[in-house]
């Protein structure tokens, strides 16, 4: 049965005992069969079988029945934004396409955005179908600036993503679309995703690999390399991350942070710990979430990204998250290049490589208006935006004294991860508390401690911009392969 305003009635909750709400049971029934047609799609359409033609309408057809099942009529918002935004990249100049289309998109995601949150429900913050059209927002945007860095070829690594050609309707529908990540994403880029439809995104990193190594090796010669070892350990911690998250979700609720009692008489030493644990509970359900999705695309082929040096495969290409860099993470920074990282990667290429003035600030408000209307989001990254520039004030102007001896290092190292865990966590309070009265009673409660310390360091210690110049044609696809691996070691 299908109610056409909420999607399938199938796992209503009078029909099954479980503690999630119908709509995220949908969500949850939805990719397991997305990750079974994973499998399928790629043992019988392998691209040696079918044409892309066929891949591509089976993968839209997919995709749309996925979103009609999880959120019924509302689903057709997915085609609106889409259909729109193909409009202005048809009839618009290649000069400024890029431009009206970000407009039109976003625009459009903040309009339902608002309508879902102040007409239907406020605070309904479980699975609802502006989450998908959040990922098509990034995808459209995305190609529209690829479409027109092929035409300008401005930056170097900008030069590297671009795409030659407008997409037809149809591989623009499959890319936005797909069955893969329509629920959840996550986004990628669209020349990749046409390699994996048309099957060529394997031959490349090959070559890759073997110039990297100077010859190829065996394993590196197959045509093709298996990812089912990946699927079946990102599905094993799928269900290690879901059983956490179940466990404890109900035992520490981040309301209670602002509950009157707890905060009149509980030690405030004990008051951060139970911040800190509270925000650790509640990341395992991120981590289900994004990991599923990484696992149903590795299924059906997509997420290659080369070998290591042992000739073992890498399926990281569009991995959201790396587990655990988040939780041992030392700087603010180094947390959030390891969370949710197709999306900061986005916001890197369209907004903070491109804006000409703090772009620190330009992203992190970005991201805040791609995220939604509620008024917890928008504190949240403005408070991330001090947060960053006085992390980055300490490193510049700290961390060199720290670094004469190992022990001395590793002093440094506790240190910033006890920092980093409890900034993350006094960051992201009204990110889950959504409104701002319960988010500034919070902040009371604590005197605005953290901020205002992120003000006097910033004011006191000088602060180097993080603008770079665009690397050399030769570093540009290690540049962005390898971005990750830099990170980390650049902030350790």
């Amino acid at each position: 049965p299908l109610d056409l305003g909420e999607g399938s009635a199938l796992f209503a909750p009078r029909r099954i005992i479980c503690v999630f709400c119908s709509p995220l049971v949908n969500f949850v029934a939805g990719q397991l069969f997305a990750l079974l047609m994973a499998v399928w799609f790629r043992i019988y359409l392998h691209p040696s079988k079918t044409s892309p033609f066929v891949r591509h309408v089976v993968a839209t057809l997919l995709g749309f029945y996925l979103a009609l099942f999880c959120f019924g009529w509302y689903s057709l918002h997915f085609l609106v934004q889409s259909g729109l935004s193909y409009s202005v990249m048809v009839f618009a100049g290649l000069e400024h396409m890029h431009k009206y289309c970000f407009i039109v998109t976003l625009g459009y995601l903040i309009l339902c955005q608002i309508t879902r949150v102040y007409v239907f429900d406020y605070g309904m913050y479980s699975a609802d179908f502006t989450g998908p059209m959040m990922v098509i927002t990034q995808k459209i945007t995305s190609m529209a600036f690829e479409i027109h860095d092929g035409e300008t070829h401005t930056v170097f690594i900008q030069l590297l993503l671009s795409s030659s050609r407008m997409p037809s309707l149809l591989e623009y529908l499959s890319y936005n679309c797909n069955f893969m990540g329509i629920l959840a994403g996550p986004t990628c880029s669209y020349n990749d995703y046409m390699a994996f439809i048309e099957g060529t995104g394997y031959q490349p990193r090959h070559q890759d690999n073997a110039n990297a190594n100077g010859k190829e090796n065996g394993k590196c010669r197959q045509s093709e390399p298996s990812s089912k070892n990946d699927v079946v350990s990102k599905l094993c911690t799928c269900a290690v991350t879901l059983a956490i998250y179940l466990s404890l979700c109900k035992l520490l609720p981040v309301e209670r942070c602002i509950d009157e009692d707890f905060v009149n008489n509980t030690p405030f030493h004990l008051q951060v710990l139970y911040l800190y644990l509270a925000m650790l509970a509640l990341r395992p359900k991120y981590y289900f979430i994004w990991t599923l999705a990484d696992a149903i695309n590795n299924a059906a082929g997509f997420g290659f990204n080369g070998y290591n040096k042992d000739g073992s495969p890498r399926w990281d290409l569009i991995s959201n998250l790396r587990i655990l860099d988040i939780e041992f993470a030392t700087s603010f920074k180094l947390f959030l290049d390891n969370w949710n990282i197709q999306t900061s990667l986005w916001l890197k290429r369209v907004c903070y490589e491109r804006c000409p003035i703090n772009p620190t600030a330009a992203t992190f408000l970005l991201s805040a208006m791609w995220h939604g209307v509620y008024p917890g989001y928008y504190l949240t990254f403005l408070t991330g935006i001090v947060m960053t520039m006085a992390a980055r004030a300490v490193r510049h102007n700290i961390r060199p004294y720290f670094l004469g001896s190992a022990s001395h290092k590793c002093v440094y190292d506790v240190l910033t991860w006890l920092a980093t865990q409890v900034a993350i966590s006094y960051t992201v309070v009204p990110f889950v508390l959504l409104a701002v009265g319960p988010s500034l009673h919070f902040y009371r409660s604590w005197y605005f401690c953290l901020h205002l310390l992120c003000l006097l360091v910033v004011l006191v210690l000088p602060v180097r911009s993080r603008r770079r110049q665009p690397p050399e044609p030769r570093d540009a696809v290690q540049e962005e392969r390898r971005a990750d691996h830099n990170s980390r070691r650049h902030e350790r």
